[in-house]
Formats: structure tokens, C-alpha cells, sequence
């Protein structure tokens, strides 16, 4: 069975990628709101299980990093 992510920009699942991607230390978070502006706003604790679940699940479904040469 296939477990369904909230794919949207700033979600859990799209910070990890994200996190992975740029070879950042794995803090499972995410954004409430958009991901830059006024309404950008981190939630890092209080997370549910099923946020945390999806932040590493992106974390680890990332399979590319950055190259930062």
C-alpha cells in the first residue's frame, strides 16, 4: 500500500526533499503558510505523526542533491 503525501509547496513532504536535496540537517518541519513573505511561518514542534512521516518520506524519496561546485 501506498501511503498519499500532501505534495503542496511548503508541506512536510516538500521540505524534506527540499532539506535532501540542498544537503541540509534532516529537522522535520514544515511551512503553514507559503514559503517566503509575510505569511511564511516554520512549524518545527507539534508536528503530527503523519507530518513527521511525510518529511522523511520526502527526505528520503529525494534522490538527487545539489551540486554546489
Amino acid at each position: 500500500m501506498t501511503t498519499k503525501h500532501d505534495e503542496r509547496h511548503g508541506g512536510a513532504y516538500d521540505r524534506g526533499r527540499a532539506d535532501a536535496y540542498y544537503s541540509r540537517e534532516a529537522i522535520p518541519h514544515y511551512y503553514t503558510g507559503g514559503t517566503s513573505g509575510p505569511e511564511c511561518h516554520t512549524k518545527r514542534t507539534g508536528l503530527t505523526a503523519k507530518e513527521t512521516q511525510s518529511y522523511w518520506a520526502g527526505y528520503s524519496d529525494c534522490d538527487e542533491r545539489k551540486d554546489w561546485r
